[in-house]
């Protein structure tokens, strides 16, 4: 299966490329994306198929499906990593909530975040194809939370790789930064920014389209990719855990082959949406996908309206932080599938330019058909957490989201699936102030220790021991310095 570009050919590109030639140069024409010429369709039987299959049988079985030009045995070293997940059986579980509720807890990953369920395969193969190749990569990485910590990981003193990681200073929780500034290996670069999400996506973009920066890293024999999810190799993992979801309330005996389910999505950068998306047109009975975001409510008006308008505004510091987003790249791929390559340069073009696109009302109408969108406050998902502890359910403040569209967007009597991005730990001041009802500052360390007593619960090691961790990249620079500091990285 060949791979096109979201905004059209700009005569420099190739019209097509590979599955693997898209993951390695990720940077398409027009500062477009790259997306699949087609999807295979799976349907019911593909359902079947897998009902007893493991995970990783059915993540292997489904890049298949996609006729990528990477070997089986590549594939299979990639899947097998969910081995080092808590459960090998069952990496990320689906636990019943309500009746019509259930959860997919994403987070039992190396590091408690469900950015492993894709980086961990996919940064495999990237290194593989590295290798293969005998070539040398820098792999971009701008994080608001959790992709920064996930790549990291996976990359972590591969042969031929560096990796340069992008964060915004004081916009992740204290593990979130310790899970990166404390990382030791060698070919790790981790560089804080003065500024937001959308700041550190934003050089991660342009440095990939950036002629001279090529150039540079050339002169040292090293080629550029990303680990975002502007990268396919990310989502082609993420539309497995949906397909997953399905799988799993068959087995537990929750719905009828055929019958139809929500998804519902905490979304900053719609990366998972996205995968749910296409999910969905490869055949799997989903009804809608309905996104929840916090305060920086760009995707709820982008949806419910039509308009995408960032003009004037002023992200928001949430206690969903990895929700702090309003660039959210991969509603593109959306956009592509829906209206084609024209159209969507038109829109990216307004957005980039005018800070604001407008769809037409069929447009509307088909986004619509497919997403619905609501948004919640910190007040809420602190009252949410509250409320699901003391029922025996731990939960960050990002899954809590997920309840304000449980709450208000169902319209049929199906049921749901929402997604648990991250393990409370990673956001325990947040998770305190909840349980306790107050607004009192409290230390990670200390947060996290109480919470255990207080709910019974064990603190996972990897987080324990961040705090005793020795910090290894302590450079906090100005947005306009980063193209410098990497140059600097790669040259010592």
């Amino acid at each position: 299966m060949n791979f096109i570009e979201t905004r059209g050919n700009d005569g420099k590109n190739a019209l097509e490329v590979t599955f693997s030639q898209a993951i390695l140069n990720p940077s398409a024409s027009f500062g477009g994306l790259y997306v699949p010429k087609e999807l295979p369709h799976l349907g019911l039987d593909f359902v079947q198929t897998h009902l007893t299959s493991s995970y990783k049988a059915l993540a292997f079985d489904l890049l298949k499906r996609f006729e990528i030009d990477i070997e089986d045995q590549a594939i299979q070293t990639a899947v097998d990593l969910y081995d080092a997940f808590d459960n090998p059986n069952d990496p990320c579980p689906v636990v019943k909530l309500k009746e019509d509720l259930f959860v997919q807890e994403q987070y039992h990953g190396p590091t408690r975040a469900f950015k492993d369920m894709a980086l961990q395969p996919f940064g495999s193969i990237l290194a593989y194809l590295a290798k293969k190749q005998k070539e040398n990569y820098l792999i971009l990485a701008a994080t608001s939370g959790d992709t920064g910590p996930a790549a990291l990981n996976t990359f972590k003193n591969k042969e031929g790789i560096k990796v340069a990681c992008l964060y915004p200073s004081g916009g992740t929780s204290d593990v979130q930064r310790l899970q990166m500034v404390c990382e030791d290996g060698k070919n790790l670069k981790v560089i804080g920014i003065h500024g937001n999400f959308d700041d550190a996506q934003a050089a991660l973009k342009n440095l990939l389209s950036s002629v001279t920066f090529k150039e540079e890293l050339n002169k040292h024999g090293i080629k550029l990719s990303a680990a975002n999810s502007v990268n396919f190799g990310r989502i082609i993992f993420q539309i497995v855990y949906h397909i997953h979801s399905y799988i799993e309330l068959l087995k537990q005996g929750e719905i009828t082959l055929g019958e139809k389910i929500y998804l519902i999505v905490p979304s900053g950068n719609f990366g998972n949406a996205l995968g749910g998306y296409y999910a969905q047109k490869m055949g799997i009975p989903i009804e809608k996908i309905l996104i929840a975001s916090n305060e920086n409510n760009i995707l709820t008006q982008w949806i419910n309206d039509g308009v995408y308008d960032i003009r004037g505004k002023e992200l928001i510091l949430t206690k969903s932080p990895a929700m702090d987003i309003l660039k959210s790249s991969n509603i593109e791929r959306v956009l592509f599938d829906l209206f084609g390559a024209v159209r969507t340069k038109e829109l990216m073009d307004d957005l980039n330019e005018k800070q604001i696109f407008t769809l037409t009302q069929d447009e509307k109408s088909k986004i619509q058909s497919i997403f619905s969108a609501v948004y919640s406050n910190d007040a809420y998902g602190l009252d949410k957490i509250k409320e699901y502890m003391n029922n025996n359910y731990l939960m960050d403040p990002h899954t809590a989201t997920c309840l304000k569209a449980y709450e208000t967007l169902k319209t049929k009597p199906l049921k749901a699936v929402m997604y648990s991005t991250a393990e409370w730990t990673k956001f325990s001041p947040t998770v305190l102030n909840a349980i306790k009802q107050n607004q009192e500052r409290y230390h990670d360390k200390e947060a996290l220790q109480e919470i255990a007593q207080i709910c019974d619960t064990k603190i996972t090691k990897s987080v324990q021991d961040l705090f005793g961790s020795t910090v290894i990249h302590k450079n906090v620079i100005n947005k306009e310095n980063i193209e410098k500091e990497i140059i600097n990285f790669i040259q010592n």
